[in-house]
């Protein structure tokens, strides 16, 4: 059965959605990106270093994001947080689009400097004690794609793994992911491939993964408020198939991330990023909206918790 994992995303896969994830079937995750810089020249006591870097204990198995563009940081951020013991493995990233990320030459901007890249496995794969994995896009524009070669070098630099996500970095997330560009990696190599990109529903995955030939697939947007896809894929692999979630496990899925995020985070930022799932979680839903413009208005829990029991209350009699 191919693995089914959940994508690195920054600002959202700290260990509360992580954990909900897994709870329903998820096989894998990743922490949220961590710069290689940033870790070694932070305290290692400073609250966003902390955030970034736990583990609750009921995850069971979760590897590190690392992101950088210097060959001898990444290495020797790689050798410490191998050697923690809090972690599966490190994952390489050479895929974020972001502005602020890729036009620096991290990210999927590595893509533009193959050499420099190659440096970066290379010099990583030597210092850490775990198995080294690395996600890239396809290239940087469609002029470039060159995620084939970068593989192969992969490969040849000893990764253990590689997740492609079917875009350019110029794409964004704009149009559609290329899952053919996918299958050729898959050929290309010998290590285990997953692939990412476009995967909104169980037939989705299934689709892709069997076209594809790929060892695994990785939920990113498709996951968002819907922690259920994993178990949805699991089944539709078992062949079987299980229904969405009720509008009550939604809600009670939502307060009980809320809870989780608030037992973690100060409230401010508790409150702050929890607006965001919440839209995520009664997209689609009559008035989701409406509710969404109220809950940013909101600086309380305990008004955004009698916000939502209320929603749950007046939708359920439409149904």
């Amino acid at each position: 059965m191919i693995s089914v994992r959940l994508a690195p995303l920054a600002g959202i896969t700290d260990w509360p959605f992580r954990l909900l994830c897994f709870e329903q079937g998820c096989d894998c995750a990743y922490t949220e990106m961590v710069s290689a810089m940033g870790y070694l020249c932070a305290p290692r006591n400073h609250p966003a270093t902390v955030s970034l870097l736990h583990r609750d204990a009921r995850e069971p198995r979760l590897i590190l994001q690392l992101f950088g563009k210097e060959a001898d940081l990444m290495a020797r951020a790689a050798e410490e947080l191998s050697a923690c013991g809090r972690y599966d493995g490190i994952d390489l990233n050479m895929g974020c689009p972001a502005h602020k990320v890729a036009s620096s030459g991290e990210g999927s901007g590595l893509m533009r400097t193959p050499e420099n890249a190659v440096r970066i496995m290379s010099a990583v794969v030597k210092a850490s004690r775990l198995p080294v994995s690395v996600k890239f896009r396809l290239g940087w524009d469609d002029s470039s794609i060159n995620v084939v070669e970068l593989a192969k070098a992969a490969e040849d630099c000893g990764v253990r793994e590689i997740t492609v996500h079917g875009r350019t970095r110029m794409q964004q997330y704009s149009g559609s992911a290329d899952w053919s560009w996918i299958a050729r990696v898959k050929e290309s190599v010998g290590i285990p491939v997953m692939g990412n990109g476009d995967l909104f529903s169980a037939e989705d995955a299934i689709r892709q993964a069997a076209e594809s030939g790929v060892d695994g697939v990785m939920l990113a947007r498709g996951a968002l408020g819907n922690p259920w896809l994993f178990g949805q894929i699991k089944a539709r692999l078992a062949g079987e198939v299980i229904a969405g979630p009720t509008l009550h496990q939604r809600i009670e899925t939502a307060l009980r991330h809320y809870d989780m995020l608030l037992s973690w985070k100060v409230k401010r930022v508790a409150v702050n990023e929890m607006r965001k799932h919440i839209g995520w979680y009664i997209h689609g839903m009559r008035g989701a909206a409406q509710m969404r413009a109220r809950i940013n208005l909101m600086e309380e829990p305990e008004q955004v918790r009698e916000a939502l029991l209320t929603f749950e209350h007046e939708a359920s009699k439409e149904l």
